[in-house]
């Protein structure tokens, strides 16, 4: 398990979206980016397999990571919102790196992530309408995303 974290941290893969910083190129971007979808999927108290599975297509597809690599971000992610009572520091990151409209594609990507029960608790939303004020999106935008997705989905 130490090897997983190890590479996570420290091994920079051609292509990411990696943040470099004194410790030698921490993959900050993808850290932030998987605690913020481990945080929507997590607001309902119920974790579910296919919330999961939405995640771990997403950061491949995203980052362009392997099955162990996005493991091993999934349980970093994990141990962040255990530890931390913010999600602030992770927005930051995502504000310095994305353009509006790839916030706007990360909003949706929370979206689906929690309709994939096909409900919507007031926690889930709770959580997302914070996470679109805090990366700087207009309220209109978080809405629109919603209604696309959820029409997306035939909800």
């Amino acid at each position: 398990m130490f090897e997983t974290f190890k590479k996570i941290l420290m091994n920079a893969e051609a292509g990411s979206k990696i943040v470099s910083d004194n410790n030698g190129g921490i993959r900050k971007l993808e850290i932030a980016t998987c605690t913020l979808f481990i945080e929507v999927a997590k607001a309902d108290s119920n974790f579910e397999q296919e919330e999961k599975n939405k995640i771990i297509s997403y950061m491949k597809s995203e980052f362009g990571l392997d099955d162990e690599h996005v493991e091993g971000l999934i349980e970093l992610a994990e141990r962040n919102i255990q530890e931390n009572d913010s999600i602030y520091e992770y927005t930051i990151i995502i504000n310095q790196n994305f353009s509006n409209d790839e916030k706007y594609e990360l909003l949706k990507k929370l979206w689906r992530i929690i309709l994939s029960d096909n409900k919507l608790d007031i926690y889930e939303e709770h959580i997302i309408k914070k996470i679109g004020g805090l990366i700087n999106m207009d309220h209109r935008d978080i809405i629109a995303s919603k209604l696309e997705v959820k029409e997306e989905l035939g909800i």
